[in-house]
């Protein structure tokens, strides 16, 4: 009778020492592949964060300051805002931003990609006191509509 546990070779003489050796490696050269991989995918991710975030907060912030005028565009920019702040309340037509000059709507862009891609905060927490902005940008769409 054979007292060597389950899955050692020596009990099964299809797989020789050589052969062994050769399914070991392989299957832990996958493994660390996979592991390799996965850290990668984890690396690429906090550098885009980190990328998103350099170009989106400067943006949002070139956009709440434009929002707080009184213009077409203001108008524009602040429903923008509104839509990301809180969609359900204040769905947002995209067709809408055709009408900003080039770096407006590059700055919307900076700020969805941002609000998409690194979600570290909702739009209206990286400003002290936002949800008292954002509030207020409400205020003055509903004024627009009445």
């Amino acid at each position: 009778m054979n007292t060597q546990a389950p899955g050692n070779h020596a009990q099964n003489p299809a797989i020789d020492a050589p052969q062994a050796a050769t399914v070991y490696f392989t299957t832990h050269q996958h493994q660390d592949d996979a592991v390799t991989s996965f850290l990668a995918q984890i690396r690429a991710h906090e550098i885009e964060r980190e990328t998103v975030l350099a170009a989106g907060i400067p943006a949002l912030q070139r956009l709440a300051s434009i929002a707080q005028r009184d213009s077409g565009q203001a108008s524009t920019v602040r429903l923008f805002l509104l839509g990301l702040y809180n969609g359900y309340r204040f769905p947002f037509n995209l067709t809408t931003l055709r009408g900003l000059d080039r770096e407006l709507f590059a700055d919307c862009l900076d700020v969805l990609t941002m609000d998409a891609r690194a979600t570290v905060k909702e739009v209206h927490q990286y400003f002290n006191n936002g949800g008292e902005l954002f509030e207020q940008f409400a205020q003055i769409a509903m004024e627009g509509k009445a």
